[in-house]
């Protein structure tokens, strides 16, 4: 064990509490000799926005990570409910239908130390898909690459699916290529909190599915039916410092029922449809972003929203609507460090911005 770099990385990770979120909780004990040469040191900060909500969300804690660097032990650590924090090491490949069922947890943290991605390379219906998160509660994930095969219109599986889960903060992870999709919300899930977050498609999507698109490259579905209504009430998302790249084409997100903050983010795809979509129901607050090379930035779809507010945006290069509704969107119970969205691009695509780009399990730059 190497007593001198662990006690500066602990130091460091101090003051990253200190400065980036806002907290006095101590920095995590040290782990035993066994593992403490390998594993990061714990995050101990608290989420933000939606997620900072009936009760608060800081997933596994200080718990020592179980680290994993195979499928099989990626799956037995994360359905292991007795395992609080599970590290991802390099890249792991996750077999034709092996996506992994994650459900009826509490307190739990996935997060990848440097470079650690999750990749499906399988594009049939069964088949595809990373993870199902069901009926959990109090889950973090961190640094994460989730990495599909390109989108594919079968009715397939999404890289991440939220469902019916409450307490979930998302933070510095990437999602890309997609069969159906890149993360979506369903199923009552609420007090979600996704920041610092981008989401993109970087392989060419894949025509003549049965579902009838040729260009599926829609990256977030929250509430999966206008008849769901017993999302009346739930789907509260906060998205946060974000990034929808290039590649995306629609649902960024697309929302119903849910009472949705859309605040700092930066969208900037030229091959889009729409950006952030107001479907039934939905009531959202669409704050302080920037829209670039964009077309139909903010979709009023069939204009039976709640409520589509729209303020302190930057429009360059966008065509199509940038208002609300004219009706006033909900007000978050909650305080953010909000930026003016002058400075939200610089911010989103610094080197430690949107994706991941953290290094491992560290509050550093994860303030929102």
């Amino acid at each position: 064990m190497k007593t001198n770099s662990f006690l500066a990385s602990a130091l460091l990770s101090f003051a990253g509490l200190l400065a980036g979120c806002e907290t006095n909780n101590p920095v995590a004990p040290a782990t035993p000799a066994a593992t403490a040469s390998s594993a990061d040191v714990e995050a101990t900060c608290t989420a933000k926005g939606w997620a900072a909500q009936n009760g608060g969300t800081n997933g596994g804690g200080t718990a020592t990570p179980t680290i994993v660097t195979t499928y099989d032990q990626l799956k037995a650590a994360i359905t292991n409910a007795t395992v609080k924090v599970v590290q991802v090491n390099g890249t792991i490949t996750i077999p034709s239908g092996g996506r992994i069922s994650f459900q009826d947890q509490t307190g739990k943290t996935i997060f990848g130390s440097a470079g650690a991605k999750l990749v499906s390379a399988d594009q049939t219906q069964a088949g595809s898909g990373i993870i199902y998160v069901k009926r959990c509660t109090n889950i973090v994930i961190r640094n994460l690459v989730f990495e599909g095969p390109g989108a594919y219109d079968v009715d397939g599986w999404d890289n991440a699916t939220v469902d019916a889960c409450t307490r979930v903060w998302i933070d510095h992870c990437e999602f890309r290529d997609g069969v159906d999709g890149n993360l979506d919300f369903k199923n009552t899930a609420d007090f979600i909190t996704v920041s610092w977050t981008k989401f993109a498609y970087l392989k060419s999507p894949r025509p003549d599915g049965p579902g009838g698109s040729d260009d599926h490259r829609f990256s977030n579905l929250i509430g999966s039916s206008d008849t769901s209504t017993g999302d009346r009430g739930k789907l509260s998302i906060t998205f946060a410092r974000c990034w929808w790249a290039q590649g995306c084409v629609a649902r960024m997100p697309r929302v119903r029922f849910g009472k949705v903050h859309v605040v700092n983010n930066l969208f900037g795809s030229s091959v889009s449809t729409s950006g952030v979509m107001a479907g039934f129901e939905a009531n959202l607050l669409i704050q302080n972003n920037v829209f670039e090379n964009m077309n139909r930035p903010i979709d009023l779809m069939a204009n039976n929203s709640t409520a589509v507010q729209a303020t302190g945006n930057i429009f360059t290069n966008t065509t199509g609507n940038t208002a609300g509704n004219g009706k006033t969107a909900f007000t978050p119970p909650y305080t953010l460090s909000t930026l003016a969205a002058s400075s939200v691009k610089a911010a989103v695509t610094a080197s430690n911005g949107a994706g991941a780009t953290v290094g491992g399990n560290t509050c550093v730059n994860s303030n929102i």
